[in-house]
Order: structure tokens, then C-alpha cells, then sequence
């Protein structure tokens, strides 16, 4: 569990550097939303997108 003096990322400036963002596939999106559908979401929320684009970045583990 992460520590709550860690503030959300949806209260982080975002990255300065145009390198650290991260433009998802059209199959990562599709994995974004099939993620958002199983938690009862109809479209995907900044953490399903992070998920998945930390997913692609280590490897899918």
C-alpha cells in the first residue's frame, strides 16, 4: 500500500520533459477500457492508463 504522504497523481504537475509522457497504443487502449469495464466503469480513469502504460514500460509483469 502506498504512503499516504504520497499525493495522487491526478494533484502532480504534469512531466516536464515531452519524453517522460507516454501516448498509448490502440491496443493498450483497448486494454485500458476492457480494465475500467471489469471495475464498472464505462471508460477508462487516469490510474487504468498508467496501469497499462507501466505495464508496457516493464515488460507486462
Amino acid at each position: 500500500m502506498a504512503s499516504s504522504s504520497a499525493s495522487p497523481p491526478w494533484k502532480k504537475k504534469n512531466p516536464v520533459k515531452p519524453a517522460a509522457r507516454v501516448t498509448l497504443t490502440d491496443a493498450q487502449k483497448a486494454q485500458a477500457k476492457a480494465r475500467a469495464e471489469a471495475a464498472g466503469r464505462r471508460y477508462p480513469n487516469l490510474v487504468d492508463n498508467m496501469y497499462v502504460a507501466r505495464q508496457a514500460k516493464d515488460g507486462g509483469q
